[in-house]
């Protein structure tokens, strides 16, 4: 489907900006006092793959979905990168691209859903919001890069 194959073009990108990095390097925050990390990215979208595709789109419980922010602190994707393992993010990353493929393939592109801000929404609105989702933290991973290494582009 295209917009899954944009969606993974976005997903893919994101592993490619943080691909050879060291621990640190991964977890280096932006510019004081943001807590925007290449890490914090890669946890902060765990979160979004599983609230969009598999607790707004296929109704799973949000308590059984292995989020990062918690009730003490809804941006711990983000504030508790720094003490977070690469490895394990990482994997849970697949893992939650995983379960959204899995979640959406149950529905078609114009099963609907109702949000609390965006009212009657769709599967085809939660893909072209991710694919807008991923552009954006994309380009900051691409700054995030840029001013770790140099490196630029794709």
């Amino acid at each position: 489907m295209l917009l899954e194959g944009f969606l993974d073009y976005h997903r893919d990108t994101l592993l490619k900006k943080c691909a050879g990095l060291d621990e640190e390097q991964l977890k280096r925050a932006a510019v004081e006092p943001s807590s925007l990390s290449l890490l914090g990215l890669v946890r902060h979208l765990v979160d979004v793959e599983y609230s969009w595709f598999c607790k707004r789109v296929d109704g799973q419980r949000e308590a059984d979905l292995p989020c990062y922010g918690h009730d003490d602190d809804p941006d711990a994707d983000f504030n508790e990168a720094p003490q977070a393992d690469p490895a394990e993010a990482f994997e849970r990353f697949r893992a939650a691209v995983k379960d959204a493929k899995e979640a959406a393939g149950r529905h078609g592109l114009d099963d609907t859903f109702e949000h609390p801000r965006h009212g009657t929404t769709s599967l085809r609105w939660v893909y072209l919001h991710m694919i807008e989702e991923y552009a954006r933290h994309n380009g900051h991973a691409d700054l995030l890069r840029e001013r770790i290494d140099g490196s630029t582009g794709e």
